[in-house]
């Protein structure tokens, strides 16, 4: 089963769990696998169109995935949120 990784600023919903194992065979599945459990999870993740945050990437195993790339058993989901300051 895939894991979700959870950043720090994203963790209020999921009470502060940093990794989720869920069902999923996509990236947005896994998402939305999260949401189903923690809800308020997933605005966070994706605007109104569908798509991430301008600000959100996504990340497979290390490397930068669009929300409908396939997760097999053991894959690793990021969310990364990218932070500004000044």
């Amino acid at each position: 089963m895939p894991t979700v990784k959870i950043p720090p600023p994203y963790r209020g919903p999921t009470g502060g769990l940093e990794s989720i194992p869920v069902r999923g065979a996509t990236v947005r599945e896994c998402i939305e696998a999260v949401e189903a459990a923690h809800p308020g999870f997933a605005d966070q993740v994706f605007a109104g169109s569908g798509e991430p945050h301008r600000f959100v990437k996504l990340f497979v195993n290390g490397e930068q995935a669009p929300p409908e790339a396939p997760v097999a058993d053991g894959d690793e989901v990021e969310v990364l949120a990218a932070i500004a300051g000044g």
